[in-house]
């Protein structure tokens, strides 16, 4: 069975806007994570940790796919825990005077064997705040 994530918003705000959001270092830093040695580009790399002083988790990433203002998707990796990858998959899709954000995470089957805090439910909860919340008011505002 493989376990995908799949987070659909509209948020109010264009295309370009958005893929900036999503793009953008210095905008990330504000809605969504710290990642400085992020730079967009096929098989570019960045870390990154969870928010908070804690850096319990240690993010890997390899971007494999760029569409300007369309489509970013990346690896998603967890080195520390586990050689398992799983695929995040961005997508924009103009709307009127807004922008439908769809974002897949898909193969989290491969962390099943880490815990509670890499469960389906759990990147559901996450991607859902990130998404539906953090990534809407930011782009709206």
């Amino acid at each position: 069975m493989h376990e995908n994530v799949v987070v659909k918003q509209r948020v109010n705000a264009p295309v370009d806007k958005v893929w900036s959001a999503i793009t953008d270092k210095a905008q990330m830093k504000k809605w969504y994570f710290d990642i400085p040695d992020f730079e967009i580009g096929i098989h570019k790399q960045f870390n990154f940790y969870e928010p908070g002083n804690e850096k319990k988790f240690h993010h890997h990433a390899e971007i494999l796919e760029v569409i300007p203002n369309a489509k970013l998707k990346h690896t998603w990796t967890y080195p520390e825990f586990s050689k398992e990858k799983t695929i995040v998959r961005w997508e924009l899709e103009p709307d009127g005077d807004g922008t439908i954000v769809t974002l897949t995470h898909k193969g989290l089957e491969n962390f099943e064997h880490l815990g509670k805090d890499f469960e389906k439910q759990s990147f559901e909860q996450g991607w859902n705040g990130i998404v539906g919340k953090s990534l809407k008011e930011f782009v709206e505002n």
